[in-house]
């Protein structure tokens, strides 16, 4: 897992490259909002903080780049990728589209052992809610939402929906956190753990439409950005 250090980016998990360090540190930090659209991040900046080489930035910045996260500018940096209103409507809906389903075809598939596997997860995003950790919480509540659809079967659409999830990323969550919001959210976790445990598909695709729900209400918040 991450830590935040002193400048608000995230040290280094454990990874097997320090390309992918760097990449799963800047990618944290993007999809906290850590790091802001607006504002040129340098990668001779990036790498005195994490005391690497330039390399392993300017090479992480490219799978960023490639994952939309950020763009770059030429000869000074990247930004983060700035997502309009009219961008996360588009992504919302597709999500709304594919995951459901896909979630109540993980309940009916799932196996007793994969399911027990779950639990774990949802628990630390609850745990990281509690302790306002927006870096732990996207970690687990990633790889929570990964596991629960591969259950379903279709690599593809998991793919599919990690990425858009990765573009919307979890706008709103420091104020969620700051006004005891998060928690709430945090524990449907648990219940969609007991609904696939349950093999109640059903119940388990319509609460999938409220949590999706989150990112264009709670977490998106008002209007406010250029479409």
């Amino acid at each position: 897992m991450h830590e935040t250090g002193r400048d608000g980016l995230p040290s280094f998990g454990r990874r097997t490259s320090l390309r992918e360090q760097v990449a799963e540190a800047l990618r944290a930090a993007v999809v906290s909002g850590e790091m802001k659209p607006g504002q040129v991040y340098s990668a001779p900046a990036l790498a005195a903080r994490f005391e690497v080489s330039a390399t392993p930035v300017r090479e992480a910045m490219l799978d960023l780049a490639k994952q939309g996260l950020i763009e770059v500018v030429p000869n000074k940096g990247f930004h983060v990728t700035a997502v309009s209103d009219g961008e996360l409507d588009q992504i919302t809906e597709i999500r709304l589209l594919l995951e459901p389903p896909a979630a109540a075809r993980a309940a009916e598939r799932a196996t007793a052992e994969q399911v027990r596997a779950l639990f774990p997860l949802a628990q630390a995003i609850v745990d990281a809610a509690a302790d306002a950790d927006l870096i732990r919480y996207i970690e687990a509540d990633t790889e929570f939402h990964r596991r629960l659809l591969e259950l379903g079967g279709n690599l593809r659409l998991v793919a599919v929906v990690t990425e858009l999830r990765a573009r919307t990323r979890l706008y709103g969550l420091a104020g969620l956190a700051e006004r005891g919001l998060l928690e709430a959210s945090a524990k449907e976790h648990v219940t969609m753990c007991d609904h696939v445990a349950a093999g109640r598909g059903v119940e388990l695709s319509e609460l999938m439409h409220v949590h999706i729900g989150h990112v264009r209400r709670e977490w998106a918040g008002p209007k406010e950005r250029t479409q």
